[in-house]
């Protein structure tokens, strides 16, 4: 089971965007996640008419490496770790780390 999924609100906790929140967007492998306005750079993309694309300099959102990152506890409102807690049904379910409250989706 993974710690950090699509959908879930996270804070940088190193680099040039420390401190900055933001939601992830997809998972690119095992180790990097992308992330909503974290992380970004400048591209330089041709035009391309059989796509209807426009050329010029666009922002592009770059992956990120998940220990770079830490999820989003909204009871504390700070960056939280994440363990794993087996219910009684057997399921496994994630856990924030501070107060034990269960992370929804």
């Amino acid at each position: 089971m993974v710690r950090i999924k699509k959908g879930d609100e996270v804070v940088v906790l190193t680099g040039r965007d420390k401190g900055k929140r933001g939601t992830v967007l997809r998972r690119v492998d095992k180790d990097h996640v992308v992330v909503d306005g974290v992380h970004r750079a400048k591209k330089h993309v041709k035009p391309n008419p059989m796509k209807g694309q426009t050329g010029g300099i666009v922002d592009k959102d770059m992956p990120i490496h998940i220990s770079n990152i830490a999820l989003f506890n909204p009871q504390t409102q700070k960056a939280d770790r994440v363990g794993f807690k087996t219910l009684d049904a057997g399921r496994k379910v994630r856990v924030f780390k501070s107060n034990g409250e269960m992370i929804e989706a």
